[in-house]
């Protein structure tokens, strides 16, 4: 494969830097994770639009996203970009009827709504029954990412042929939200459903690939955005280290804050090569699994790391509130368990190798 960016990654990263270098200057995240103006301001200039596919904006895909994201990683802007576009529109783009374009995946491009993704865990899920009315819909998910603002909400759930993606839109009765303060904000909801008819978001049946099309492009996400936070919080940290000093020098001359931060390179290097490895091979339809699951893997286990040696090497200013480190390491502690955390990647890595050895013998 080529890491070599396209020219469209790097201008629409270029222009992502600059928005959100913007709006950071002048504004404070107020812990709910949406800022109306932003999105707004994202719309205007292209940058919602043109990551989707033709079907619904410019005609780019998922390495155009992954550098949009990083972009947004490294400000923690409060742009619920990760799930109602990189997921949520992109999805509707590739497996839903024209109408569902028109009413979902087209307002996402014109940063007029906000759309929340909710997939499957161990411990939250739907379940899916057909009747003469349609898809009822029951269960709760916790946690559900930008769910508390959210104007409607892609989730998964289980049928007797398999998994189904469904729109639910927030007035939807029986639908029932309720917002959660999470470690970094109060963005996230609990989704509770109680019979509730949803909408399918697929041509085909349950069952079909589109909910593990949708759980891949969610995990790459989120390796993504996870880059740019540890990629700017290891910046700000050996900025710290250069610039504090003890004894009458520097602490990043002594050998534990050199080896900390030599390490944790190391570590955002990971992250970067195994992101792209994984968002290349899905660019190019090729099997995936091993690849994105490797990805998440180094995005939670070293984003873990990473996010320890920022607080360790800043001491206590790490977690004042009034300093913008903390904002990166609570950034970086919720993304690691975002859409499964490393035990559960090593999981679906061993799945994904021991399938292809089945498949090889």
């Amino acid at each position: 494969m080529d890491f070599t960016q396209t020219e469209a990654q790097r201008d629409l990263a270029g222009l992502a830097r600059a928005v959100l270098t913007d709006w950071t200057a002048k504004n404070e995240p107020d812990a709910t994770g949406f800022d109306r103006k932003l999105w707004s301001d994202l719309a205007r200039s292209g940058l919602l639009d043109a990551a989707l596919p033709a079907a619904v904006g410019g005609g780019f895909g998922v390495l155009e996203q992954c550098s949009v994201l990083i972009e947004i990683g490294r400000t923690v802007a409060p742009a619920p970009y990760l799930t109602s576009v990189a997921v949520a529109a992109t999805t509707i783009a590739q497996f839903g009827d024209e109408e569902q374009r028109t009413r979902w995946a087209a307002p996402v491009a014109a940063g007029t709504i906000t759309i929340a993704v909710a997939l499957s865990t161990e411990d939250d899920r739907f379940t899916a029954e057909r009747t003469d009315a349609g898809w009822h819909v029951s269960g709760s998910h916790s946690a559900v990412p930008a769910g508390a603002f959210a104007d409607a909400f892609l989730v998964e759930a289980g049928t007797v042929d398999g998994p189904l993606l469904l729109m639910l839109d927030r007035a939807t009765q029986g639908l029932r939200i309720t917002p959660q303060h999470v470690v970094d904000g109060f963005d996230a909801a609990l989704l509770e459903l109680d019979t509730v008819v949803g909408n399918p978001v697929a041509l085909g049946a349950p069952g079909d690939g589109s909910a593990g099309w949708a759980r891949r492009r969610a995990t790459i996400a989120a390796c993504a955005y996870q880059l740019g936070i540890v990629e700017r919080g290891l910046e700000l940290t050996s900025e710290y280290a250069v610039t504090r000093r003890q004894f009458d020098k520097p602490i990043g001359e002594f050998q534990a804050v050199r080896q900390r931060l030599a390490d944790a390179y190391l570590d955002v290097e990971a992250v970067r090569l195994s992101l792209w490895q994984a968002a290349w091979r899905e660019s190019e339809g090729l099997p995936a699994d091993a690849e994105v699951a490797t990805a998440k893997f180094w995005a939670s286990e070293a984003g873990h790391r990473v996010a320890h040696t920022m607080v360790h090497v800043h001491a206590s200013i790490g977690i004042f509130l009034e300093y913008q480190v903390h904002r990166y390491f609570t950034a970086a502690k919720r993304t690691e368990f975002l859409f499964g955390a490393a035990t559960e990647q090593l999981r679906t890595l061993a799945d994904a190798l021991a399938a292809d050895s089945t498949r090889r013998l």
